[in-house]
């Protein structure tokens, strides 16, 4: 998987919607030195809408990725979805400060999405991560909560204190 497998060439598309599928795995996590989660399984699907001065690009992505879980620590591939919408507009300079709008230089035929794929993939993991067997009691943790111990040596004191909180 190369960066330039995300450049959609828009200059020759006719007016209209535009659809594009990319399958993600871990070669795609290999553009960015991403590590933190592997087993990448997803689909994007990426559905253009060009006008005659601007492009409407809408974004979805669907799968599922490896992570750990919280609670237990084991591994298990959690479902990830997420979507996105961009528009794309023409001006003097190239602009992506803004999340929702991208500006392409006047005279510019193709656009790479890799970085916006990337970001809804990422964006997509929860950040707290539950195996489901944990959920359904399949799995137990090994550690008990503690009981607070009870207090045998009270002072007194705080009795008298506790009782003009009532």
């Amino acid at each position: 998987m190369r960066m330039r497998d995300f450049d959609i060439v828009f200059s020759g598309l006719s007016l209209g919607e535009h659809q594009f599928l990319y399958n993600l795995n871990d070669t795609f996590f290999t553009l960015y030195d991403y590590t933190e989660h592997s087993k990448l399984k997803a689909t994007a699907e990426v559905t253009l809408h060009k006008h005659n001065t601007f492009l409407e690009l809408n974004f979805k992505v669907k799968g599922e990725i490896e992570v750990v879980c919280d609670r237990s620590s084991e591994l298990f591939m959690q479902k990830i979805k997420n979507s996105f919408g961009l528009m794309v507009k023409f001006g003097e300079a190239y602009d992506d400060t803004d999340d929702e709008n991208l500006i392409l230089p006047q005279g510019e035929y193709q656009v790479n999405i890799a970085q916006y794929l990337f970001e809804l993939v990422v964006l997509a993991i929860p950040t707290k991560n539950i195996h489901p067997d944990v959920k359904s009691g399949k799995i137990s943790l090994d550690y008990q909560v503690e009981e607070e111990p009870e207090e045998e040596n009270k002072d007194p004191r705080w009795d008298k204190l506790k009782d003009l909180l009532n």
